[in-house]
This record gives C-alpha cells, structure tokens and sequence, in this order.
C-alpha cells in the first residue's frame, strides 16, 4: 500500500510518499484526526506553527499507541518570521508544542509574510535568517530535515547560494488543473523532494467532469485519482480529510494512470475557483498570475 512506500530525501532520511494535511482543524478535533488517521496505517502527519493545532497533534502521536520512531511528523515556521530571534524561539515553541525530542521535517512556511504573499519581494535577507535557525537545529539533531514551502526557484537559489544546507523538500500547491512544472523540475534537478499540498484542491476538483469520467475509468474517485496524479509527479501527496473512511480510501490508490490519461490530466485548465478557499494567499495568487 502507499502508505508503506518513501522516498528519500538528499540527506538519507526517508519520507513517506503519502501524509495527512491538518490545515484548518483545530485543536481538539485534530487529537481524534491524529490517531484515525495512524489507526488507518499513515506514518506521515503534516501541521503547521500557523495551524494552531501542534499540540492537539502531539497529544494524537502520544494517545495513537504508534511508536514514536515510526512516524514522519512534519511542522513549518510561520511565513512571518524572517529573523534568526524569533525563529530560535519558534522552533522550540513547535518542539514544546508537539511534545517531542525532535521533529522529523520543519520547513519555512513561505518566502513571504502572507500579507505580502507574491508581492514581487523576495525577502532574501530574512529567510537566511530564518534558515540559519533551522540549520543549526538540524545540527543539533532536532529536527531530522529542513525544507521550504510555496518557495520559487528564485527562493530556492537563495539559500543554495548563501545557507550551509541545501533545502530538502519544497512544499507547493499542487494539483490536477495547477502544477508548477518549473518549479517540480529545478526541486527535482537539484535532488529537493516536492511535496503537493491540496491535492485535490480542497475539494474544488471534485466535480470537474473529465476527472469524474476519467476516475470512473480507474473504478476510483475524483479524490484518488487525484492523489495518484500527484504521486506519479513524483511528489509527496499531503491530502487534508478528517473522516476516517476518507483516509482509508485516499490510501487504497493501487493503480496506474497511462501515460496518455497523464498528458490530458496535465493540459486541462486551471479551475475556475477554489471556493470559499479563494480568499486564502496562496489559492488567490494563482489566478493573479493569469
């Protein structure tokens, strides 16, 4: 099953191709979502400092049963800290938060503050800052790997070109209708592994009608087939759900989208919303690039 499958990061450490995404679950549902979710075989939970549920996910890891070793735990520094200081602080906060000895993946949250998410300034400066923090905590062996998230090739350069340690992951939007091909390639280019966030974009490609007749043709749904394409992008797949039927049936993907069915899937169009999602930085800015 994908759940037992990895992929290797440049340092060694394996990453689970499949994890959990807990955006927007607060903090006392997300206990119950955490052990379903490890009751139902993931390894790989995925939460954020801006999330406000670290805690609630920790009290999940502990409460699950699960060794804590079998679990890939995944947290990003919040896109508005872009200073050594406050990311010091906020690393220790997510490892007090979680309650655990070290956190197998955190990654900068966004090149930008999300006031000024895609505003055309890089924020070099501060997210070597921010980075450096990361870096001697990964030194320290406190968290295992360090990544990025919404970073662009310009981004990443950054911190190849200045930081000690090359990012691991580079954590995008991406699905059916909206994948940043540049992007995934230069990752890929430079041994970084991509992971898709909102893989079935909240939701909002579930009714498109090719994916619908296209998942019938699998026998699967709009949402595994969707999990599958970003898979065979070769990309880690974070899809977001607290029922744990979901879960289980996100997970149960043991097909093979053809080449041909890849290539249709790759040219169709950009969504034309993403629902009430739209408001969020990260969704608008797709249709400000149009």
């Amino acid at each position: 099953m994908v759940v037992n499958e990895t992929y290797t990061l440049a340092n060694g450490v394996e990453i689970p191709k499949l994890g959990l995404g807990t955006w927007m679950i607060d903090n006392e549902a997300v206990v119950q979502v955490v052990k379903d979710a490890l009751d139902s075989g993931y390894r790989h939970i995925d939460t954020a400092e801006a999330y406000l549920n670290e805690e609630g996910v920790g009290r999940g890891l502990k409460e699950s049963g699960v060794n804590r070793e079998d679990i890939f735990v995944t947290t990003k520094l919040e896109g508005d800290i872009k200073n050594y200081e406050e990311a010091v602080k906020a690393i220790e906060k997510s490892l007090e938060l979680l309650n655990v000895d070290y956190i197998d993946l955190m990654i900068i949250h966004s090149p930008q503050p999300w006031a000024n998410f895609r505003d055309g300034n890089h924020y070099f400066e501060g997210n070597l800052e921010a980075w450096r923090a990361l870096e001697e905590a990964y030194e320290a062996g406190k968290l295992r790997a360090i990544g990025v998230s919404n970073f662009e090739q310009v981004d990443l350069e950054n911190l190849i070109n200045n930081g000690k340690a090359k990012p691991m992951v580079n954590q995008v939007l991406a699905h059916i209708t909206n994948v940043p091909t540049d992007v995934i390639k230069y990752c890929q280019s430079q041994d970084i592994i991509v992971e898709a966030y909102s893989p079935i974009a909240h939701g909002a490609i579930l009714d498109h009608p090719v994916v619908k007749e296209m998942a019938e043709k699998y026998k699967a749904s709009p949402a595994q087939l969707s999990i599958r394409y970003v898979l065979q992008l070769g990309t880690v797949a974070l899809p977001k759900t607290t029922n744990k039927d979901h879960m289980k049936s996100n997970a149960d993907i043991d097909f093979i989208i053809s080449e041909v069915d890849m290539n249709t899937l790759n040219e169709l169009p950009l969504i034309e919303t993403y629902g009430d999602d739209q408001v969020m930085p990260v969704f608008s800015s797709q249709y400000n690039k149009k």
